[in-house]
Order: structure tokens, then sequence, then C-alpha cells
């Protein structure tokens, strides 16, 4: 049986589903009806639930998946459960965890970060926007979740005001100018995470984590292709969830150099690359630094 501050799930005979903070003084109004939350109460989880018009609810217990999709409102796309869970695995986010997100968004992230890391552990979530703000913290209070979410207002290009994180996300439109501050909020060895939704912006984003303290990257995306789950006509969806973005992964860290590791031909490749622009960015500096003329 629900209790008082307990999530709870209403899906309707055409599937639809709304997620409430249980009130047995509450009502669901709805096309289908008014639902007393007392008949929740009384149906439990796994049980139906009848609204005024004969119509039946089942009642369930939300997953974390449920509250992303269901359960908050949104003005800005959002990330989806495929990336979210890749994201909390691949920063180790778990009970205890202080975690970093910039920016905040509609707040799809802040709710799993709030959920996962528990009530030993601490969500830091930045957002310039004040609009999108409180509309982080209005789905944060509609999932029941939030007490361990501290919200910062402002853009991070100034730095952050954490220097021991465990971990950090960061989505912005420009990640190369943030890769400093970034390395300067998390502790030694902490992974990190950066959101980029077009190719170009991973370009810049690598070529600025060559001058960072960073090594161990990964830059990859998430693709969902459901099936259709019919025994006799088992077939994939006409439609799927393909590219949303591209997500970066690294750890605070020097580079190994060199003469420290083992390379193969792509590596050498690559870091033949990185020396070449090295030595462009050098040129660059030292031309700003006599003015940009030489002398003929």
């Amino acid at each position: 049986m629900p209790t008082p501050g307990q999530l709870v799930m209403l899906i309707s005979p055409k599937g639809k589903r709304y997620v409430r903070v249980f009130d047995p003084t509450d009502q669901l109004h709805c096309n289908e009806g008014v639902i007393e939350m007392t008949a929740v109460a009384e149906a439990g989880f796994g049980g139906i639930a009848i609204t005024h018009l004969d119509k039946s609810f089942r009642v369930v217990r939300p997953t974390l998946h449920d509250l992303i999709k269901y359960g908050i409102k949104r003005q800005t796309q959002i990330l989806y459960p495929k990336e979210i869970g890749y994201i909390l695995v691949r920063l180790g986010i778990g009970s205890g965890t202080h975690v970093i997100e910039a920016g905040s968004g509609s707040g799809g992230l802040t709710v799993a970060l709030s959920h996962v890391v528990g009530d030993t552990g601490k969500v830091y979530t930045y957002e310039r926007r004040l609009e999108f703000a409180k509309l982080v913290r209005q789905n944060l209070n509609r999932c029941g979740l939030g007490n361990n979410v501290e919200q910062f207002e402002g853009d991070v290009i100034e730095g952050f005001k954490q220097n021991d994180a465990h971990a950090l996300f960061l989505d912005v439109r420009d990640p190369w100018n943030h890769v400093h501050n970034v390395a300067n909020a998390v502790r030694p060895g902490a992974p990190v995470c950066f959101l980029a939704p077009v190719v170009n912006q991973v370009s810049m984003l690598l070529e600025a984590l060559e001058t960072a303290p960073f090594d161990d990257i990964e830059v990859l995306e998430i693709l969902v292709r459901r099936w259709k789950p019919i025994p006799d006509r088992l077939r994939p969806e006409d439609r799927m969830i393909a590219h949303t973005g591209f997500l970066i992964f690294a750890r605070q860290q020097e580079p190994m150099e060199p003469g420290q590791k083992t390379l193969g031909t792509r590596e050498r490749k690559q870091e033949a690359a990185r020396l070449k622009r090295e030595v462009a960015r050098q040129a660059d500096e030292d031309g700003l630094g006599n003015g940009g003329d030489e002398e003929e």
C-alpha cells in the first residue's frame, strides 16, 4: 500500500502514465475521469483503481526510467534514459557521490542524479537561465526528490564553487572553453563527461582537452532500436531513438608521455597530429606575443 510522500504511477487504459507523490486527500483528474487517492491506497501497488467513469487504472511503483520520461515537465531537450544510464555507470555515480552538473536544462539528469546519490550524496547543478532553474526545482519536487540538490545560477565560464567533486557532467554550447575549469572542480583521477550534439563541437573539445590535464578519452553515441513484442511477427519497430548527442568521457589526470606507453600505428598517427597542433598553437602564441608582425 502506498504511504504519504511515496511516489506512485497510474497507467490509463490507453497506456498514458501519471506520476504523483501520494497524498491520501488528493485526486487525479484526467480524460478518463477522477481517481480518489484513497482508491489508489486500497488497490495497492500492482492493483487496479477505478475512476468515477468506471475506467480502470493500474497502480505501480515508478522506476527511475518512469520518473525521467513521465514525471518531469520539459522546456528544453532532455537526455534520454539511454544516455543517462550509461553516464551514471561510466561516471561511477552511486550512494554518497558528490557530482557537479552544468547546465541543468529541464532537470532530467538532475532527477536521476538526485535519485542515485541518495541521502549521503550531493548534486551541485548550475544553470544560467532563471526560468530553467525554477523548472528544475519544480520537477524535483514533483518526483519527490531534491533534498540533496544544491542549485547555482549563473554562467560557469568563471569556474565552479567546488574543487573536490567525485565526477562532473557538462552540457554547454562551448565545452572547449571550460576544460580547465572542469579540471579544477574535480579531484585527481575523477571521471568527467561532456555532451556535444554535433561533430565540429566534438573536434574542438578534443583539441582543447589536449591542453588540459585529461586522459583516457572516449567518444561515443548511444542508439536504441526497439522490437515489436509480437511472438508470431517479431520485427524491429519502424522508428528508433537514434542520435541525440555525442558523449565525451575523460579522466582528470596528466596524459602519459609517449615513452611511457606502447603506441600502435593509430596511436603514433594521433600523437604526431597532436604534436603538430601543439607546434601550431605555440607558433600562434609567439606571433601574438610579437604583435603578430614579422620583419621583412
